[in-house]
């Protein structure tokens, strides 16, 4: 079978999230940067306390990849490749779908949480980091800018894009329905069981995320995709609309 018959013969759900991703990361890269920031203005995940925030961009931000790097889009891409034909199979197109889209919505909600908890900080770091004027004094200086109703242009520079949520979700579900699958991971000679891999992931994001690494990677969000994922496939699990038969 050539590489042609193997892309028709993909679910409909999983060639076209695939098909749309590229499609958006390729416009990117050929526009000029002044349209690429309009573009991150509008479509990227912004604080919900930012003046660039929108609703919509809950789902708007898991469309966009990062042009700086082809590994963003191809990992995230490769990954909904490998992992995503069978549970489109195993959900339905229209379940599955539903569910991608649960999962990326969801992680956007957590990082959404992760920012309003942590805002200041970072604000304060990066100021500090600027203008070394140490965090005490940065932060006092935020906190008078909130008390008198300041708008704080800042604010729009957090922001996140990316599949990853979403498609942590999908390593989730998989590792759910199929726990014992053998999988092999680049550079490790042997199986490892599919609920050991994704456990793995698991705990590698929360441990990074709470390390406060300033890696640019939204790590909470990672976490939350699997977190909305988990809670999904366990009622439907508890429903029988997965079969049991998929749980051992």
């Amino acid at each position: 079978m050539n590489n042609r018959n193997i892309f028709a013969a993909l679910p409909p759900v999983t060639k076209n999230l695939i098909i749309i991703n590229f499609a958006i990361w390729l416009m990117m890269m050929l526009a000029p940067a002044s349209l690429q920031d309009k573009i991150l203005h509008y479509g990227g995940l912004h604080f919900w306390g930012a003046s660039d925030f929108n609703p919509a961009q809950l789902l708007t931000y898991m469309f966009m990849h990062s042009t700086q790097s082809f590994a963003h889009i191809l990992f995230n891409m490769f990954t909904l490749f490998m992992f995503g034909i069978t549970l489109e199979r195993v959900l339905g197109s229209q379940r599955y779908l539903f569910y991608y889209i649960s999962c990326g919505i969801g992680a956007a909600l957590v990082q959404e949480i992760v920012w309003q908890l942590t805002w200041v900080n970072i604000l304060a770091g990066w100021i500090n980091n600027s203008y070394g004027s140490g965090l005490v004094e940065a932060k006092e200086a935020i906190r008078q800018a909130v008390a008198t109703g300041t708008n704080i242009p800042a604010l729009n520079a957090l922001l996140t894009i990316g599949a990853s949520g979403a498609i942590y979700g999908v390593l989730l579900a998989f590792g759910m329905i199929f726990p014992n699958r053998p999988l092999y991971l680049m550079f490790v000679p042997v199986p490892i069981k599919a609920k050991w891999m994704v456990a793995g992931y698991g705990v590698i994001e929360l441990l990074i995320g709470l390390s406060s690494a300033n890696d640019g990677v939204a790590h909470f969000a990672h976490l939350g995709g699997m977190i909305f994922g988990f809670f999904m496939i366990w009622y439907w699990k508890r429903k029988g609309t997965v079969h049991g038969d998929y749980f051992y």
